[in-house]
């Protein structure tokens, strides 16, 4: 762990793939020995991605998963199905594969964070060996490291701002960046988007041949209400309807992630899907930092919120979801976010707010976060120098009946999830990353 959080630049490189390419080729090209579905877009990535892989499973795909970030262990970023690559076998994988990552550093350029845990989810899918990979991408798409892959189907969730300055200052800008996963021979599945964004992904597919499936024309959520736990939806795909699925996630987006999913094995299988199977699959499905219930009386909700778009979808599921006397938030976010925009979202909802700072040099200060929440219209905004005092403070000031809401980074989820679900190994506890597009979110591509 030592020797990959190293590699995390201080500055992000050029945008290529070079590196990953020099990579592959040294490794006699894992990445080409199974197809992919890619998973994209600024919202609802992670959610889609472990649902269409817990399908694909449901069918008897042995399927590689690839997600970022991670909450607490770098180990929950690759999986075969619903198995985690072990501590060891991360170790023995890296330390494999740490001469190829030192002679690309001298002949090609240093390999970063995201680049060297992309290379070495390639290669345990290629060694176990995986049937087929389900990719999510770390941040953007054209240059993401996981676009050395084949994508047979590419799936882009909602395009939002985010990243600005990185991936672009504009919708548009940012959806060129994401409609770079979408390859000639390969499928488009297009949630719903803002007109501006779809107009640019639209283009990119008619540039290299791909076929279209859009939200609300070719496929989309039916039906659905809340349920104990989750959510019943039903789904109808580009093959067949899906109905009464039980869906143990929170919120419309997390229905819309799942409708995707389908669509996206519907594709990759050219066929409709077993029934049974598709509801065992998502009965199944665990998505750790979003709404994620990890408290009871008073209930705990943890979610890492971190742009306008995210918080406007975590309080429209809790106020769909859930009941409170009073909400009792915990926010801590990086100062490269849109700190305002995101307080103001999730500040209306608010009776009470802790303000702190995540541990990371890219955290905002807390006086940024406080105001923010008090010019959202919060009266009670208590100030805190770590994100766990300002959980110990909501939970001391919480009663039965209030809720706690932790959001507004992966980072502060991270370190407010062990007060509930046991310590972290620090081992592998999360670094940041930032090359993820969950870059916010610890390290991120």
């Amino acid at each position: 762990m030592r020797e990959l959080e190293a590699r995390t630049p201080e500055h992000m490189p050029e945008p290529d793939l070079d590196r990953m390419r020099a990579l592959m080729e040294f490794l006699d090209h894992p990445e080409a020995l199974f197809p992919a579905i890619q998973v994209t877009g600024t919202n609802g990535k992670t959610t889609a991605t472990r649902i269409a892989a817990a399908v694909a499973c449901a069918h008897g795909l042995s399927t590689g998963v690839f997600v970022s970030p991670h909450v607490l262990s770098v180990t929950e970023r690759l999986s075969l199905c619903a198995d985690p690559i072990g501590e060891q076998e991360f170790a023995d994988e890296y330390e494999r594969l740490g001469p190829y990552f030192d002679l690309v550093d001298v002949r090609v350029g240093r390999v970063t964070y995201f680049e060297a845990l992309t290379a070495l989810a390639f290669a345990w899918f290629a060694d176990k060996p995986a049937g087929l990979g389900v990719l999510e991408v770390g941040m953007g798409g054209r240059w993401d490291a996981t676009n050395v892959a084949r994508g047979e189907v590419a799936v882009v969730c909602p395009v939002g701002l985010d990243h600005v300055g990185i991936l672009g200052d504009t919708v548009e800008e940012i959806a060129a960046e994401k409609a770079g996963i979408i390859k000639p021979g390969g499928t488009a599945v297009l949630r719903e988007q803002r007109p501006e964004a779809l107009a640019v992904l639209r283009a990119r597919a008619e540039e290299v041949g791909a076929p279209i499936l859009l939200e609300g024309k070719d496929f989309g959520v039916e039906w659905r209400t809340p349920a104990v736990g989750g959510q019943a939806i039903t789904v109808r795909g580009v093959h067949a309807t899906y109905l009464d699925l039980a869906l143990p996630l929170f919120g419309d987006a997390a229905a819309r992630g799942a409708a995707a999913a389908i669509v996206a094995c519907e594709t990759l299988l050219d066929r409709s899907l077993d029934s049974s199977a598709v509801r065992a699959a998502l009965a199944s499905v665990v998505v750790p930092g979003r709404m994620e219930v990890v408290g009871r009386r008073p209930l705990v909700v943890l979610d890492g919120a971190h742009n306008p778009d995210a918080a406007a979808a975590v309080v429209a599921a809790l106020r769909e979801s859930f009941s409170w006397r009073r909400l009792l938030v915990v926010a801590a976010m990086f100062g490269d976010k849109d700190v305002e925009a995101v307080a103001g979202t999730i500040g209306s909802l608010a009776d009470a707010a802790f303000a702190a700072a995540p541990a990371s040099p890219r955290a905002a200060p807390v006086a940024r976060v406080a105001d923010a929440l008090a010019a959202a219209g919060v009266e009670d905004v208590g100030r805190f120098a770590s994100v766990a005092e300002a959980v110990d403070a909501a939970g001391a000031a919480a009663e039965e009946e209030d809720l706690i809401l932790v959001t507004g980074s992966f980072y502060t989820v991270a370190e407010a999830r062990p007060r509930f679900v046991g310590p972290a190994d620090a081992r592998t506890r999360r670094r940041a990353d930032p090359a993820s597009d969950s870059t916010e979110e610890g390290p991120t591509t």
